[in-house]
């Protein structure tokens, strides 16, 4: 009769020990997530109102910086952020050594290619000037676009931030002007053809869908996402506000807001 009575001991114990192990999610918790101001910003605010459907509230936090939403959520100020692609926060992993993990896909800024001299990319002529921006990271970006669209090829290990440099095959000479990246769309009238940032391409007027004559793909490197401390990727809040992001809701929502110039990544 004891053996028996201690069996059901442990076992009730090993039931105790597996529901507190799983993960919780307060139900008078406010959690905070970080955004920069804009579309992160006006598409959260969307989120938080189906998220309170479904039991989660959230206080929506705005920066107007890209390094204070990362620094706030390591510190715990934040309960999560959503301003960043994965190559920016793997460099800030790197540099900063904060223990930031990402949970889901968001949205993303397409960069394209825009031209006021031709109307397709294989109209571009041998030694076309194309000007690409000029820094590390959009620099990359930009031969990348180039090189899916078959005008060049690169280096095997030339990675995410590839320079001209890195150029191993271009058929069409393509000559590549490095410019900083907010002039590029005040210079197509001096060049063949440009690989503009998203925002950069709505602030001059442009429309990816109508006016680029290509585009990256949405789902690439540079798909911005949410990101969590390290310790709650498993939070039960994390897969609720996760799922209210990639709802049909939202998705129908960012379509019709901004009329794809930011386009849905999940």
């Amino acid at each position: 009769m004891k053996r028996r009575q201690l069996l059901q001991l442990v076992a009730g114990l090993g039931v105790f020990m597996s529901l507190a192990a799983t993960p919780a999610m307060s139900q008078d918790k406010t959690y905070k997530i970080g955004v920069t101001a804009g579309p992160h910003a006006q598409i959260l605010d969307f989120v938080k109102g189906l998220a309170a459907k479904d039991g989660l509230k959230i206080e929506v936090v705005e920066f107007s910086d890209y390094v204070q939403p990362n620094a706030a959520l390591a510190a715990g100020d934040l309960d999560a952020n959503s301003f960043q692609h994965e190559p920016y926060l793997d460099a800030q992993i790197k540099d900063r050594g904060y223990k930031l993990v990402n949970v889901g896909s968001t949205i993303t800024f397409p960069m394209g290619i825009y031209s006021k001299k031709v109307k397709t990319l294989g109209e571009l002529k041998n030694g076309a000037r194309v000007g690409v921006p000029n820094d590390p990271t959009n620099g990359g970006r930009a031969l990348l676009v180039l090189q899916s669209q078959g005008l060049l090829k690169l280096k095997a290990d030339a990675g995410l931030k590839a320079t001209p440099l890195d150029i191993i095959e271009n058929p069409k000479k393509l000559d590549i002007i490095e410019l900083d990246a907010a002039q590029l769309p005040r210079s197509l009238s001096d060049l063949d053809a440009a690989a503009v940032n998203g925002n950069y391409a709505a602030s001059a007027g442009l429309n990816p869908v109508t006016d680029a004559i290509a585009m990256e793909n949405a789902k690439g490197p540079y798909a911005n996402i949410i990101a969590v401390r390290s310790e709650d990727k498993d939070q039960a809040w994390v897969a609720k506000l996760v799922k209210a992001y990639h709802s049909p809701e939202t998705k129908e929502f960012v379509t019709s807001t901004f009329k794809n110039s930011v386009i849905t990544s999940w």
